[in-house]
């Protein structure tokens, strides 16, 4: 995908983190930092895709003292909403990189963590000998994925309405969410970028949703929404109604229950 395809500023952030945060990133941070926490005892640890912080604050939060938390992203307009959830003296820093060229020495880290964002790297391969590179020798890389359509409604259902909206032409953002799920080719390029001792595992959550909120947050909190505008024809909020009502039919109601389901890998170094 081009870069104004999953460019996340203006707005976006803003909605990203109030709309779709607490519903399909809060459950699964909170796991992603107990992972961290308990699976080594970890004193340099690189976030990549850090998003508005979702993750970042459940590791600070987890994280012993002493243990020093750097937290990148490659756009500017979301790590700005992330440090603001961060109060002066907290072991935390945070920077803009692309995690496909990381401004880090080799070595620099014990622990590179990456909750959702590795599905949305142009290079995937590279991204994950980045990730090793920067990894010290036994050093852990835990990261998730979402799987399938199948298995993710939320993705799924906004996916389709929106296409609906634009049938010769739509818009690809949330093909990419739940399009890297295949695991053999996941461990082999684990493997062919140096790592090893390779864990897997799915995850499943249940997430009460206000399908209303979250509809406007799946809509105006993602590039979707600047793919909407640009092909005109029809307001954001009339694609946010149509995602709502789709919602509540299948999650049973306006307020309702949903399913996800992601994978989530751990590899340490070679």
């Amino acid at each position: 995908m081009s870069g104004h395809e999953t460019d996340f500023s203006g707005d976006i952030p803003r909605h990203y983190d109030q709309g779709m945060g607490p519903v399909v990133f809060a459950g699964y941070a909170a796991d992603m930092a107990h992972r961290a926490v308990t699976g080594g005892s970890p004193s340099r640890v690189l976030e990549t895709a850090a998003g508005t912080g979702i993750v970042t604050r459940a590791l600070r939060d987890a994280l012993p003292a002493g243990v020093h938390l750097t937290a990148t992203d490659l756009n500017p307009a979301m790590l700005d909403v992330a440090r603001a959830k961060f109060s002066a003296g907290e072991d935390a820093t945070f920077q803009p990189a692309d995690a496909m060229a990381l401004p880090f020495p080799d070595a620099s880290f014990d622990t590179v963590i990456c909750q959702f964002g590795v599905m949305f790297y142009p290079d995937k391969d590279k991204g994950h000998r980045e990730a090793r590179r920067v990894l010290t020798a036994n050093g852990r890389y835990l990261f998730s994925v979402w799987d399938a359509h199948r298995h993710n409604p939320f993705a799924r259902i906004t996916h389709q309405v929106v296409s609906g909206f634009f049938p010769d032409n739509p818009p690809r953002f949330f093909e990419v969410p739940c399009g890297y799920h295949a695991i053999d080719p996941i461990k082999d390029s684990l493997q062919a970028a140096g790592f090893g001792e390779i864990t897997i595992s799915v995850s499943r959550q249940h997430r009460p949703v206000d399908c209303a909120s979250f509809a406007r947050g799946m809509i105006f909190g993602s590039p979707v929404f600047d793919q909407i505008r640009q092909r005109g024809g029809v307001r954001p909020s009339e694609v946010q109604d149509a995602v709502a009502a789709a919602m509540a039919r299948e999650f049973g109601g306006e307020i309702g229950s949903m399913s996800l389901q992601a994978i989530v890998f751990e590899a340490r170094t070679l």
